[in-house]
C-alpha cells in the first residue's frame, strides 16, 4: 500500500511545514508469522514435553525455538514499515510500530539530497537498518524509490519511502532556506 502526505499547509510558494511519507513491506509479515510459529513451538515444547531423551536436548530445543522466534518476530516487525518526517530542522526516520530504531538527522548537517530510483535489499545485504562501508547507512523496507542524503562529514544515509521525489524537493527547499538564513547573518 502506498501512502504519502505532502504535509501540512504553509504560506503559498513555501514548502509544507511538515512533510511525511511512509513505505510498507507486507512480505515482512510472513516472516513475522514464521517467528511467532517458532516461538509457539518453543512454548509448546516447554509445556508439553514429548521428549524422552533427556533434559539437555529438550532445553536446547526450547531455547533455540524461543530465541529464533523472538529474533524473527521482533526483527521483522521493526521493519514492516518506515515513517519519514521532514520539518524545518530535522529529517526523522522511524521504523516499525514502535518507531524503533529511530534516526534524527538535523538538516543543518545535510549538504545534498537526491532520489534513488531503484533501492533493493540485495544492494544493502537485506531488509532493515543496514550499513555498508562503500555505501553508507540505509533503512530498506522494500524495493523501489528512496531518499539519499549526503552529510557534511561525508556520510550517506538512504531510506526507502514512497514519493521520494516530493521528500527530496522539500529537503532541498529547506536547505535553501537554511543557506539563505546563514548568509544573512
Amino acid at each position: 500500500m502506498r501512502h504519502h502526505d505532502h504535509g501540512t499547509p504553509s504560506a503559498p510558494g513555501q514548502p509544507p511545514a511538515v512533510w511525511t511519507g511512509r513505505a510498507h513491506n507486507r512480505v515482512q509479515w510472513v516472516l513475522a508469522v514464521a517467528g511467532a510459529a517458532c516461538l509457539a513451538l518453543g512454548v509448546d515444547l516447554a509445556v508439553d514435553s514429548p521428549w524422552g531423551s533427556g533434559l539437555a536436548p529438550l532445553l536446547m530445543s526450547v531455547i533455540g525455538c524461543v530465541t529464533a522466534g523472538l529474533l524473527m518476530l521482533f526483527g521483522t516487525l521493526a521493519f514492516v514499515h518506515v515513517a519519514v518526517r521532514v520539518d524545518d530542522e530535522v529529517l526523522e526516520i522511524r521504523c516499525g510500530h514502535m518507531g524503533l530504531p529511530r534516526r534524527r538527522i538535523p538538516l543543518s548537517d545535510v549538504v545534498h539530497a537526491d532520489v534513488a530510483r531503484k533501492v533493493t535489499p540485495c544492494q544493502w545485504g537485506g531488509w532493515g537498518y543496514r550499513w555498508r562501508p562503500d555505501k553508507g547507512t540505509a533503512v530498506v523496507v522494500r524495493r523501489g524509490e528512496g531518499v539519499v542524503v549526503r552529510l557534511g562529514d561525508g556520510r550517506v544515509f538512504t531510506v526507502t519511502v514512497d514519493d521520494a521525489e516530493a521528500a527530496v524537493r522539500v529537503i532541498r527547499d529547506r536547505l535553501r532556506l537554511i543557506a539563505a538564513r546563514t548568509s544573512q547573518v
